[in-house]
């Protein structure tokens, strides 16, 4: 069975990759979601997930010196994968809508960031978080993902970083306007954690 779906299958296994008529964080609309969540809470299923970016990672040679992830979905990944490079891990949270780093945590001169988000959709929080650290004289190195849900990464072209996924499945996302669930009058869920700025 090839790598892809054998991560496919465990999405499926735990229910954690739904269909149905979903509001994203983002705000679009879809009929796919992937709830990392009901894979995460299982320890021995997260350490698994974790193990196998960290293999890509280490592969691929880069140094990292803190994990950084957008809080809450990132954050059960992101500490078990600088467990596993014996980096620091540490989370980002919104003030005021704004992506920032609370409770102390701090990025210091010349460290080398690596951001593990379970899924990336728009990349939107991935894009807030590397502009947080952007402020900072750390670098972020490279993005780490359980789930892409675009198989192409242009929307990170414009950083040059390295991208590490163990699923890339090319879900389609649509506005409200255009959403052919909301035409048909579909009940909606929204079971992002992010909360909308109005």
């Amino acid at each position: 069975m090839l790598q892809e779906d054998r991560f496919k299958k465990l999405f499926k296994q735990h229910k954690a990759l739904l269909n149905g008529h979903f509001q994203l964080s983002s705000g679009l609309h879809s009929n796919t979601y992937f709830q990392s969540a009901l894979i995460l809470q299982y320890p021995i299923q997260a350490q698994k997930l974790a193990l196998e970016l960290t293999k890509k990672i280490k592969y691929s040679d880069i140094k990292v010196d803190v994990v950084i992830s957008p809080a809450i979905g990132g954050i059960i990944i992101g500490y078990l994968v600088g467990t596993m490079l014996n980096a620091r891990s540490i989370f980002t949270e919104r003030i005021n809508g704004n992506v920032s780093l609370r409770r102390g945590f701090k990025v210091y001169d010349n460290e080398k960031v690596l951001i593990v988000e379970d899924v990336i959709t728009t990349g939107l929080s991935t894009k807030e978080v590397i502009k947080c650290i952007n402020k900072t004289k750390a670098r972020v190195v490279a993005i780490a993902a359980i789930v892409d849900r675009q198989i192409k990464n242009m929307k990170f072209d414009k950083y040059n970083l390295p991208i590490f996924t163990l699923l890339n499945l090319q879900v389609k996302s649509y506005t409200q306007s255009s959403c052919p669930m909301c035409l048909k009058k579909l009940a909606i869920t929204k079971p992002g954690s992010r909360e909308r700025e109005k």
